[in-house]
């Protein structure tokens, strides 16, 4: 189950289908679905009830298959089947059914976020679906990959190290855009220093929802030398309020990247949380460990 934040719409839902897919690619034969923490039931359906509708459904599916095994049971003994073998191996097989794994509900934040958090547990917990919540995405390697590729495809950082011309409009300053408070920040600053050993330049964090932040950063840079700014959203994009990035390039007079949307490396990340939860063996992406 995708817990997607922010006020709902048709762009943030094709966003969590899309790294669904990618999660579904990862892992499949995964039953995964889209609940909005402020949904409306309708057109996008709440948290909430997603999570009540898949224990339903969940409950649904084990009485079947509990009947299934059942009726096999009874007709394997009317076959001639000893009588405690076939109820033996009928037990175990309803025993995996009752301990298959609830719902498991993976935050679609890039960094943690106490607010957006305890919404989301509190929804969890009145659905009474007995969904167990992961932790959010990062800090994590492969979010810098992607505030990486999200920059290159805008013009302000080479594609990669490998690659030795030059970017004549490549930023010489990054501020690191998070959400989320100061524990927000602190997280965004752990992808940050990853950032900077990619692009070997100073990045620094500030949060989007404090203001001022982003300029005071975007000073600090200045006075340290550097000329030409970006401001990179270390943010998926439906938790961003309207109008607030916009603002903030204003302020600090610079140039932006996009966030980091339905980029690969995020839906690589929803399904390893989800794994790791569950204690499902995943390989690990090359160059970046399990979340």
């Amino acid at each position: 189950m995708l817990a997607v934040p922010g006020v709902p719409s048709g762009t943030s839902r094709s966003l969590a289908e899309e790294i669904l897919s990618i999660a579904r690619s990862e892992l499949p034969g995964l039953d995964a679905r889209v609940g909005f923490v402020d949904g409306d039931d309708g057109e996008f359906p709440a948290l909430q009830s997603v999570l009540t509708q898949a224990a339903a459904d969940r409950t649904s599916r084990a009485a079947a298959a509990t009947a299934a095994i059942e009726a096999a049971a009874a007709e394997a003994v009317e076959a001639g089947a000893e009588a405690a073998e076939v109820e033996a191996e009928a037990e175990a097989a309803r025993r995996r059914i009752e301990e298959a794994p609830l719902a498991v509900v993976v935050p679609l934040l890039a960094g943690p976020d106490g607010a957006q958090m305890r919404r989301i547990r509190q929804a969890v917990l009145e659905s009474g679906s007995g969904a167990e919540l992961t932790d959010v995405l990062g800090p994590h390697p492969l979010l810098a990959e992607a505030v990486h590729v999200r920059l290159s495809e805008a013009g302000l950082a080479r594609a990669d190290r490998a690659r030795l011309f030059t970017v004549a409009t490549a930023a010489d300053g990054i501020i690191l855009a998070a959400m989320g408070g100061e524990e927000a920040v602190q997280a965004a600053g752990i992808t940050g220093m990853l950032l900077a050993a990619r692009l070997a330049v100073p990045v620094l964090s500030a949060g989007l929802d404090e203001e001022g932040a982003v300029t005071r950063a975007a000073e600090q840079l200045r006075e340290a030398g550097s000329r030409q700014l970006a401001l990179a959203p270390c943010l998926i994009g439906p938790e961003i309020p309207e109008g607030l990035l916009e603002s903030a390039v204003r302020e600090a007079d610079c140039q932006a990247s996009e966030p980091l949307g339905s980029y690969t490396a995020v839906g690589r990340l929803v399904a390893s949380t989800y794994a790791a939860k569950l204690g499902i063996a995943q390989r690990s992406p090359q160059g970046a460990q399990a979340h």
